[in-house]
C-alpha cells in the first residue's frame, strides 16, 4: 500500500504504472481533507528537518540505522510542547498512571 495525497504527480499515468508494476496498491487521501494526513505530515516534516537535511548517507544500511535511532529518539527523548514538555513515551506513561 502506497498512501499519497491528490497531487498531480500522484495522479499521473507514469506514477500509477510504476505502482502497478511493483504490485502495490495506491491509496489517496480524500479531496479537501488535509487533516487525513496531518499527523504523519507533521512527523515527516520533523524527520526531514532534524535528520535528513543535516546528514548524508553513503549506504542504505547507514540510513536505516540513523532512521531507527531517530525514531527511537523522537519517541523517548525529544520533548514536545504540545505534550507539556514531555516525550511521547513519558506522556503515555503519565496518562496511564493518572
Amino acid at each position: 500500500m502506497v498512501h499519497t495525497d491528490q497531487g498531480f504527480r500522484y495522479r499521473h499515468r507514469s506514477w500509477r504504472a510504476l505502482i502497478e508494476e511493483a504490485g502495490l496498491t495506491q491509496s489517496r487521501s480524500r479531496r479537501a481533507t488535509c487533516l487525513d494526513n496531518a499527523i504523519v505530515e507533521n512527523f515527516f516534516s520533523h524527520l526531514k528537518g532534524e535528520l535528513f537535511h543535516h546528514n548524508s548517507f553513503d549506504t542504505i544500511e547507514e540510513f536505516t540505522a540513523a532512521l531507527h535511532d531517530y525514531i527511537h529518539w523522537y519517541n523517548t527523548t525529544r520533548i514536545s510542547t504540545t505534550l507539556g514538555g514531555l516525550s511521547p513515551t513519558e506522556y503515555r506513561a503519565q496518562t496511564r498512571t493518572a
